[in-house]
């Protein structure tokens, strides 16, 4: 239950920084807090799918019923798809380097403005809480991740897909979601783009690697042992 209520309990943390509210005051914070709503919908979402997958191994255990075990397959499949992918590279992006970016001129991504309508505590919830969360996930849960070119492919058809939303937002309002594209040039903007891209695809090698460590000899033994129930 322990991996269930904490599941639970980061679903909370992250609806509540979806919905900010009478904060998102100004056009800035408005464009941010939809680029930045996106990734933590989409965490929220994969704690969802975590929590309902839970729930149904503990209601179909010790169950023989092909049905239910087809359909939690389809569960653990989408479960761990999504956290190799989706949750673990974008939730790692998104602490390490908006809190880079703020330790070295915070007026490149999060002006201080910001803090006539963005309270910290809410500003931890869309840039930190997310990590001890996803790292906690990577630890207490195997997570089978696809082939490497099936990954690498998917992260950056998301990181395409996120591109054209934060150049559509600028073209909608004429606001940068991230002030530091205001000071760049449209070839240095293109550098930026790739370098995302190339630094999130390095991120989902870095969970394949972290998974594989945590998880590589307890696996083996898990799996000797499943052959040896099924031996005798």
């Amino acid at each position: 239950m322990g991996p269930l209520m904490l599941r639970g309990s980061a679903i909370l943390g992250l609806l509540t920084t979806v919905f900010p509210g009478r904060f998102w005051g100004i056009q800035h914070s408005l464009c941010l807090g939809r680029c930045h709503r996106g990734c933590r919908v989409i965490q929220a979402v994969f704690f969802g799918i975590c929590v309902l997958t839970d729930l149904s191994s503990l209601l179909t255990k010790g169950s023989e019923n092909q049905e239910q075990e087809r359909q939690l397959k389809k569960l653990i499949s989408l479960r761990d798809w999504m956290m190799s992918v989706l949750a673990f590279p974008i939730g790692i992006f998104v602490v390490t380097m908006f809190w880079a970016i703020y330790l070295y001129d915070r007026e490149l991504v999060y002006p201080k403005l910001l803090d006539n309508f963005i309270p910290p505590w809410l500003n931890h919830g869309m840039h930190t809480t997310v990590l001890p969360f996803i790292l906690i996930e990577m630890r207490t849960t195997y997570h089978q991740y696809p082939s490497r070119v099936g990954g690498i492919t998917t992260v950056c058809m998301f990181s395409l897909c996120y591109i054209l939303w934060v150049c559509w937002v600028h073209h909608v309002t004429g606001v940068w979601v991230y002030p530091l594209l205001e000071h760049i040039n449209p070839g240095a903007k293109i550098i930026f783009f790739l370098i995302v891209t190339i630094i999130l695809n390095l991120y989902y090698i870095l969970g394949e690697k972290l998974n594989s460590y945590l998880w590589g000899s307890e696996k083996c033994i898990m799996e000797s042992r499943e052959k040896r129930s099924k031996t005798d």
